[in-house]
């Protein structure tokens, strides 16, 4: 689907030089002398490579189709995290260097999102929310009065997160997955 320069956003898939770019940033730019322009800082799906490209707001760019599939999340091997889904039964099975480090946060059956390019899983979404639990942190100290200090806690998925002085060992607490850092206790 073509849209103009001006309606790229960041997060955006686009088709460009034959490959699959997602949009890292983009800055429109109105100089004082000549035409507007939108400066776009783009990573490849591909080739994990960095673009930056200067597009006229009268050009076109191809933004990537998406097909987006919910799965359920199995298990993992070496190299794979397996999925299901849960209305066909199918499986289906994805790199670790695809989901990254958030591949931690992964829990039996938590629902993920799936998004396809061409019949290929290029991204793997988590719900913007998850259920943690702590395995340890430190012990707050008494007098510690400033209402922002946070103290360090390791989760049991091995992530390390900063927590509210309240919180103790083995309790269950509630993160964003986009951020990995603390919302509330459950």
């Amino acid at each position: 689907m073509k849209i103009n320069a001006g309606e790229i956003r960041v997060g955006m898939l686009l088709e460009y030089k034959n490959d699959l770019w997602q949009v890292l940033k983009t800055q429109h730019v109105k100089p004082g002398k000549g035409g507007a322009f939108a400066q776009v800082e783009m990573k490849s799906i591909n080739k994990n490579t960095k673009l930056n490209e200067r597009f006229r707001s009268s050009e076109t760019v191809e933004k990537a189709s998406l097909d987006e599939i919910k799965y359920n999340y199995l298990y993992e091997d070496e190299k794979n995290y397996f999925f299901i889904d849960p209305k066909s039964f199918e499986q289906i099975e994805i790199k670790k260097d695809i989901v990254g480090e958030k591949g931690k946060l992964l829990i039996e059956n938590l629902e993920v999102a799936i998004s396809f390019y061409n019949d290929t899983a290029i991204s793997v979404e988590l719900p913007n929310q998850i259920t943690c639990k702590i395995k340890n942190t430190d012990v707050a100290l008494k007098g510690q009065t400033v209402s922002s200090s946070y103290k360090p806690a390791t989760l049991e998925n091995g992530f390390n997160i900063q927590v509210p002085p309240f919180i103790e060992s083995g309790d269950k607490i509630l993160i964003d997955t986009r951020t990995i850092e603390y919302l509330k206790k459950v």
